[in-house]
Parts: C-alpha cells; structure tokens; sequence
C-alpha cells in the first residue's frame, strides 16, 4: 500500500478496542465515524494507552489493516476541536508526523522516536 499526499486521512478522537479487525473497524467507521469505510480514506485508531495505532484503509480491491505497537511510549493524541466530535482531518503528513512520534501540537518529537547521536 501507497500512501501518497492525495489521500485523505480519517482519526478517531476517542479510544477504540484495537482487537476489532475488518468488519467490526468497519462498522465503527459507519456507525460511530459516520463514515463510508469503502471511501478510500485511511481511517487511524489509537487504543486508550496510546501505545498502539491501527489503520484501516479500502484500496479499490480490498481493505488493508496496518497496525503498530510501540515497545516504549505513547503516540501523541490530537485533542478534538470541540465537545462531542468524534473524528479529525488530517494531512498525510500529520499522520506521517504523528507516527513518527511529532506532538502535532507543539511540533515537538517524543523521546522515545529520538534517534541516539553518533
């Protein structure tokens, strides 16, 4: 899978149960998101610790999951807007930069992405 800069990027704000696979992430993004999951948007959760991002996302054949635990840290999660909203737009680059570790808001990377100097 290819992410390019033309895609559109789809977080939940809240917390999700990262056990859930294909249909029941589906169904969270119907239901909850209110979101068709066959839009070929990449839909982004973060379980309650922060320390897991699962990703799901419809290729025009299939849809993928991609999932990454982190062995120390947490990822940074972005605040909602306002009260009650329950999903976030974000540029491919946010999402590269809140993998990657990057405070969105602060625009400032966590320890544990540091990389150690040589």
């Amino acid at each position: 899978m290819i992410l390019t800069h033309s895609v559109k990027v789809c977080l939940a704000t809240q917390p999700c149960d990262l056990r859930k696979s294909f249909d029941t992430l589906s169904v969270v993004v119907r239901n909850e998101l209110r979101e068709d999951p066959l839009s070929r948007k990449v839909f982004v959760f973060l379980n309650r610790q922060g320390d897991r991002v699962k990703m799901l996302y419809w290729d025009g054949s299939g849809l993928w999951i991609l999932m990454k635990r982190l062995e120390r840290g947490r990822f940074f999660r972005p605040r909602p807007t306002a009260d009650g909203e329950v999903k976030l737009a974000l540029k491919p680059e946010a999402l590269e930069m809140l993998l990657s570790g990057i405070d969105l808001k602060d625009g400032m990377q966590r320890a544990w992405y540091e990389l150690p100097e040589k």
